[in-house]
């Protein structure tokens, strides 16, 4: 058999490009997608470590064109996609009487509209190939988030469009499910601490106390979420959302 080709969307740094290296380790080609391809070649190093196949693409996932653009390169160069996870995401964090419409539109355009873009695309692939695996990041923030009323509405957002990816997707064997992680370090959590005047020690200590199991995340368990949702075996799996967040939520 082939190996599978899976798309990562935002895989050149952080929880995209973890969870890029274990889609490879996993057994799948990977595609890893960025605003340049200079910014995932690292991404790209870990993938073929794993003696995996990498394709770096720049690509602006909220551009229709460009969408289309690069889920036709894959095909083409590695294979059509059987996996796509969307983790592409940006924070622009205002309190709404002082968000602009620019930040507005920036975050879901990024978090939720490349979302729509991405599935669409890769869907009559995923038909003709006889099935796929659509796995999207929200997070926590989409049960509301202070002074994030942009992020956590694309986020709350991403879970309705995947559950109904997961109702159309069905009778094509492509299942569709999501991936929602609580506080994880990385450096864009690092920048929203510099930002606010925090200082990220103190950040992650209260983080902790916020959760049962003691300890903040790591882009590691995000993606051995991904990795489930991904096999080939959670086939019976859809339109579930998956919080990974050290304690329950809902």
């Amino acid at each position: 058999m082939t190996r599978p080709v899976a798309i990562v969307t935002g895989g050149g740094r952080g929880i995209g490009a973890t969870i890029a290296a274990r889609l490879a380790e996993d057994g799948h080609d990977v595609a890893v997608l960025d605003l340049s391809e200079d910014a995932c070649q690292e991404s790209c190093a870990a993938v073929k470590a794993h003696g995996a196949r990498a394709l770096a693409i720049a690509a602006d996932v909220s551009d229709e064109v460009a969408v289309e653009r690069a889920v036709r390169q894959v095909s083409e160069t590695l294979a059509p996609p059987f996996v796509l996870v969307n983790n592409a995401g940006i924070l622009r964090d205002r309190t709404v009487t002082k968000m602009s419409l620019e930040d507005w539109n920036a975050v879901i355009n990024v978090n939720l509209k490349s979302v729509f873009l991405t599935s669409r695309t890769c869907f009559p692939y995923m038909m003709k190939g006889g099935g796929g695996r659509i796995v999207n990041l929200s997070s926590t923030a989409a049960l509301g988030t202070f002074g994030e009323a942009n992020y956590s509405a694309a986020k709350a957002g991403v879970i309705g469009l995947t559950k109904t990816l997961a109702l159309e997707g069905g009778r094509h064997a492509i299942t569709a499910n999501v991936v929602a992680p609580g506080f994880v370090v990385t450096e864009m959590t690092r920048a929203v601490a510099d930002r606010n005047g925090l200082e990220f020690e103190g950040l992650v200590e209260q983080m902790k106390r916020e959760t049962c199991v003691g300890r903040v995340g790591r882009p590691e368990d995000v993606a051995q979420a991904v990795s489930f949702f991904a096999d080939r075996r959670s086939s019976y799996t859809t339109g579930q959302l998956l919080f990974v967040a050290g304690a329950p939520r809902g």
